[in-house]
């Protein structure tokens, strides 16, 4: 994942491709009115998001997460969706651990019939993080974790 430009408000959204990536796209067909400052990443299934890209994301300059996927009952892969819904559960609460602001980090559910909910939700995300401000705490720690000599503490600055 390369750095993300200089833009107001930075958000990344992992999207489903059987539903909410379709729902996106259905979006921006349609021409609805939202925010153009989301990078939609397309995965396979929603249960496929390895935390990993989610931390990624973060240290690259995201002022945002977004996670969307089949609702759930509807995933294409049977299962995927509850299997993410539990794991982005802890991840929640690994991220408000590493001080990042539960507000910055959402899941949703949307169909590829929802695109009208998809602008919602962008917009929606585009206003809490324009209210809550750019991140840049985790940015601050990865400096400090890449520089040579250096030690961790938590809560350091």
């Amino acid at each position: 994942m390369e750095e993300m430009t200089e833009s107001p408000i930075r958000i990344v959204a992992f999207l489903c491709n059987w539903c909410s990536y379709a729902g996106a796209d259905l979006a921006g067909t349609t021409r609805l009115k939202h925010r153009a400052d989301v990078r939609v990443v397309r995965v396979p299934c929603s249960g496929r998001i390895d935390p990993a890209f989610i931390l990624k994301a973060y240290e690259r300059g995201a002022d945002a997460v977004i996670i969307g996927g089949c609702h759930p009952g509807d995933c294409h892969y049977v299962s995927g969706n509850l299997n993410a819904r539990r794991r982005f559960f802890v991840i929640k609460q690994l991220l408000e651990f590493l001080g990042i602001e539960p507000e910055r980090f959402v899941v949703t559910w949307c169909s590829a019939a929802e695109g009208e909910k998809w602008a919602e939700i962008v917009n929606e995300v585009c206003e809490t993080i324009a209210e809550v401000g750019p991140f840049d705490r985790y940015k601050k720690l990865t400096t400090h974790i890449r520089s040579p000599g250096k030690e961790i503490a938590l809560g350091e600055e």
